[in-house]
C-alpha cells in the first residue's frame, strides 16, 4: 500500500470540514475535477472507500473519518516544518556563503563582495579553496555559490562564465630560460615545474592544455597550495611555474615568458545547485556585480599571439 501524500490528506480534511469537494478544491487552489481525481487516486492507493458522493455533497465514510483523525497530528507537524523551513529561507535571504578557487578568491571575488555590500545589506562569507573543494562544497549545500577556474566536473550544476584569463610561465631572473623571448610547449612539458596541488584549477587547466597540444607535463618538482607560495618558490630560485596573469601583479622581479604551441587561456565559472538560472537574491545580485566590475591588471601578460 502507498501512503497518501500531504496535499491529498489536506484535501480530504477540507472535504470533511466543508462537506464539498468543490469548496475543498477552491481552498487548495485546484479545479474540482483535479481534486476529485486526486481523492479517487488516494482511495485506490489505500484500497479503502473514503468518501460517499451524492447530489447534495460528499461525506466521509467511517474509514475516511479515521484517516482524517489519524492525519491531524501529521498535518500539524508538516505545517510546523514548513513554517520553520520558510524561517530558514528568510534568514538566509540576507546571507551569502561563497566558496572560491584560490585565484578568484585572491584577485576577483573580494572586490565583488565589497561592491555587493555597498549595494545592499548582505552578510557574506568567503572560503578560499581549490576548485575540487569548491565544487564539493556547492554540491553539499555549504556554498550558495562557488567560483572555479578549472575544468572540474560541472555535471548537475548551474553555471555562468564570469571572466577569463591566461596562464603565463614565470622564471627567476637567474634561470637558464630567463634570457629567452619565448619557450616551446615541448620544452616546458619536459621540465619539472613548481606546481599547485592536485585539485587546483590552475594545475588542471595547464595539464589539459598541454595534453591537448600533445605535450604531457612532467611530474612537478614541488606542489604548493597557494599562488603566493608558488611565486615565492620561483623567486627563491625554484623551478619555473605556470601561474595566472592575475597573480603576476607586483611580481616585477620575475621574468614572464610566453609559451609557444599551447593555448593557456581559461574561463572562470560561477556554479550553483539548481537550474540554469542562478538563485534569486544575493547569488544573482553577486553575479550581476561580477559582470560590472572588471578585474584589476597591474602588469601586462606576454602577447597572446605568442602563446598559440
Amino acid at each position: 500500500m502507498t501512503l497518501p501524500d500531504l496535499d491529498s490528506l489536506r484535501l480530504l480534511e477540507a472535504v470533511a470540514r466543508t462537506g464539498s469537494i468543490g469548496t475543498a478544491a477552491r481552498e487548495a487552489g485546484v479545479s474540482q475535477q483535479a481534486a476529485s481525481q486526486r481523492l479517487r487516486t488516494m482511495e485506490a492507493e489505500m484500497r479503502l472507500p473514503l468518501l460517499q458522493r451524492g447530489p447534495s455533497g460528499s461525506t466521509l465514510t467511517p474509514a475516511g473519518r479515521l484517516v482524517v483523525e489519524w492525519s491531524t497530528t501529521l498535518l500539524a507537524r508538516a505545517d510546523e516544518m514548513e513554517a520553520a523551513v520558510q524561517t530558514l529561507r528568510d534568514r538566509r535571504s540576507g546571507e551569502l556563503h561563497v566558496y572560491a578557487s584560490m585565484t578568484t578568491a585572491e584577485h576577483l571575488v573580494p572586490r565583488w563582495l565589497v561592491r555587493l555590500r555597498r549595494d545592499g545589506a548582505v552578510n557574506a562569507s568567503l572560503v578560499a579553496a581549490n576548485t575540487g573543494a569548491v565544487l564539493a562544497a556547492v554540491r553539499r549545500g555549504e556554498a550558495d555559490v562557488g567560483f572555479t577556474e578549472g575544468s572540474g566536473d560541472l555535471v548537475g550544476l548551474g553555471r555562468q562564465v564570469v571572466g577569463n584569463d591566461r596562464l603565463t610561465l614565470v622564471v627567476a631572473p637567474d634561470d637558464p630560460w630567463a634570457g629567452r623571448r619565448a619557450v616551446s610547449a615541448a620544452a616546458v612539458g619536459g621540465r619539472r615545474l613548481t606546481s599547485r596541488e592536485p585539485g587546483s584549477g590552475t594545475r588542471q587547466v595547464a595539464e589539459d592544455a598541454f595534453r591537448a597540444a600533445g605535450h604531457a607535463l612532467a611530474a612537478p618538482e614541488v606542489e604548493l597550495t597557494t599562488n603566493a607560495a608558488v611565486l615565492a618558490t620561483v623567486r627563491a630560485g625554484g623551478a619555473p611555474a605556470l601561474v595566472s596573469d592575475l597573480a603576476l601583479a607586483g611580481a616585477n622581479d620575475l621574468v614572464a615568458l610566453p609559451v609557444r604551441g599551447v593555448d593557456l587561456t581559461r574561463q572562470f565559472h560561477a556554479v550553483w545547485l539548481g537550474g540554469n538560472r542562478p538563485p534569486a537574491g544575493p547569488v544573482r545580485d553577486l553575479l550581476a556585480v561580477a559582470g560590472r566590475v572588471p578585474p584589476l591588471r597591474t602588469r601586462p601578460a606576454p602577447p597572446a599571439a605568442a602563446t598559440r
